[in-house]
């Protein structure tokens, strides 16, 4: 039977899931991003293997997830949804007023079904387009 456990990870075995999943011809150091050592970052492992990560920032009561990847061989399989579903209710303890992502356009009905909107703020980068989406939550 599998195993799932998602805990609070060091921000560099986060950097190597995202440079596998996300960016594996750039060089390394573009995964990283500025401010990643005051993130909170966390990891889903199945059976003991980091199998997906996403960083978590905030100002006051506002937090932003990044970098959200799930190892290709695992998508599709619901550790996102249960990676994602960890942030939701972390913040929550944190008494989050919001929380948000630049969501890639591609993958808005995935964040729709954890009732997050989009808004008007979209953008492209490295060609890929982007929309911000917002998840309102209730104290």
């Amino acid at each position: 039977m599998e195993e799932i456990q998602i805990e609070q990870i060091r921000v560099d075995l986060a950097w190597r899931i995202r440079h596998e999943v996300m960016y594996p011809n750039l060089p390394y150091d573009a995964i990283k991003l500025e401010g990643d050592e005051n993130g909170i970052h966390f990891g889903l492992f199945s059976n003991n293997q980091l199998t997906a990560v996403v960083s978590l920032f905030n100002v006051g009561n506002i937090y932003q997830f990044r970098k959200f990847a799930t190892i290709v061989e695992a998508q599709g399989k619901g550790y996102g949804s249960l990676l994602l579903n960890h942030v939701i209710n972390y913040v929550k303890t944190m008494s989050a007023e919001k929380l948000w992502c630049n969501s890639r356009v591609s993958a808005t009905g995935f964040y729709r079904k954890f009732g997050f909107i989009e808004t008007d703020h979209r953008s492209v980068s490295n060609g890929i387009d982007f929309v911000i989406m917002e998840l309102q939550l209730n104290n």
